[in-house]
């Protein structure tokens, strides 16, 4: 007598499940996780995370290279010291290690004080010189003798936060705009056509330095930081506004929209339980393209003295100081800023396309790393349509 297997209970994964299955497959798009969710949590607490502030200024060690971290057994995780020398003839400072001069290096350690998120009082530093006061340059100093590593996880946190406050306005307005156009089309697509047309047409690196040019030169840092987003957002919806309008063309004459509107369905549910949904995957694209291009808008605005201004510490406001050539040649470390720039726009771009990928409802590009080169396939589809030609 032959026993049976107990019949295994079959479920459903919820659609989060099957996302995060899928994302989990694309190997690029976890090497982009892997860069950004760090570098998101140290610009968070960026006031831990640097060995100072970012106003800390020795200005006896301007343009000083950077010290390369040592550990020993007698004195642990130190530096060297610098010894300076100036020529007579340029005035130029020329910085050479001296091992005579140990400088530890420690965690967890005292310095410069901070309130953490804004709330909580702390001088505790991650990493940072164990004698307070003592110059630790990881990364080199600026032409004002600051640390620039310090300056560049401060600057990381408002670099970073400008794209998702940006594309989070210009993707209300873009979903908005475009949808309310897609949607009802007739007089109402026409008019919002023109105006994104014309918003088009303008050049943007003139529009951005016009609108720039006319905020308040007393504003502050805060101030300004807020008026640079909302001006990158008043930009950088009209791509994602006429996506969303035709999607919204094509997809208002299906079947279950028609269904959904004979049932009773209200018109903003019909839109945003219905219509949305079907194609989330194009929308993570936009946006995954629309943040780090709100990273380099602001970027480029700082760059050209259009954005941000000192006292205000960010990526932009950093480069600033390596316009000069000769500033460069000299001191390459400056160019950091623009490391860190490429490598997350990088990063951000291989993330979102593992999102598009796992919103994708077709599950095309999840699996694409395991299906056969495209010519293989073009092939096989290219027979199969020679025999059922030959069979006719």
């Amino acid at each position: 007598m032959f026993l049976r297997r107990p019949k295994k209970e079959v479920g459903t994964l919820p659609q989060w499940r099957l996302m995060w299955r899928q994302f989990r497959r694309h190997r690029l798009a976890m090497a982009g996780a892997a860069i950004l969710i760090p570098v998101y949590f140290v610009a968070i607490f960026a006031e831990f995370f640097a060995p100072m502030s970012s106003s800390t200024a020795n200005t006896s060690m301007t343009y000083a290279p950077p010290q390369m971290m040592r550990y020993s057994g007698e004195h642990g995780l130190h530096v060297y010291g610098y010894t300076t020398e100036r020529d007579a003839t340029t005035y130029a400072q020329t910085y050479t290690e001296d091992p005579a001069k140990v400088v530890r290096v420690g965690l967890f350690v005292h310095g410069d004080e901070y309130r953490l998120l804004g709330l909580i009082p702390s001088d505790i530093h991650l990493i940072g010189p164990v004698t307070k006061g003592e110059p630790v340059f990881l990364l080199g100093s600026d032409g004002n003798g600051r640390d620039l590593l310090s300056r560049l996880i401060h600057g990381a946190r408002v670099s970073l936060s400008i794209g998702l406050v940006g594309v989070a306005a210009s993707f209300l307005l873009g979903m908005l705009i475009g949808g309310i156009s897609g949607y009802f089309g007739g007089g109402v697509d026409n008019v919002v056509q023109r105006v994104i047309e014309f918003l088009m047409a303008i050049p943007t690196l003139p529009l951005w330095m016009a609108l720039s040019a006319a905020l308040p030169t007393d504003w502050g840092p805060l101030t300004r930081y807020f008026a640079i987003t909302v001006l990158l957002s008043l930009i950088g919806w009209t791509g994602l506004a006429r996506d969303v309008r035709g999607r919204f063309l094509s997809l208002r004459e299906e079947d279950f929209v028609t269904a959904a509107r004979l049932d009773g369905v209200g018109r903003l549910s019909i839109i945003f339980r219905h219509m949305i949904p079907s194609f989330a995957s194009h929308i993570i694209a936009s946006l995954s393209l629309a943040i780090p291009a709100m990273i380099l808008g602001e970027t480029s605005l700082s760059f050209l003295g259009l954005g941000l201004q000192a006292p205000a510490v960010s990526w932009g406001v950093l480069l600033e100081g390596a316009q000069n050539v000769r500033v460069v040649a000299n001191a390459p470390w400056l160019l950091a800023p623009g490391v860190a720039v490429v490598i997350v726009v990088v990063a951000m771009n291989f993330f979102g396309d593992g999102l598009r990928d796992a919103a994708d409802p077709y599950g095309s590009a999840g699996g694409a790393r395991r299906r056969k080169p495209f010519w293989r396939r073009a092939g096989r589809r290219a027979s199969a349509t020679i025999n059922m030609a030959t069979e006719r």
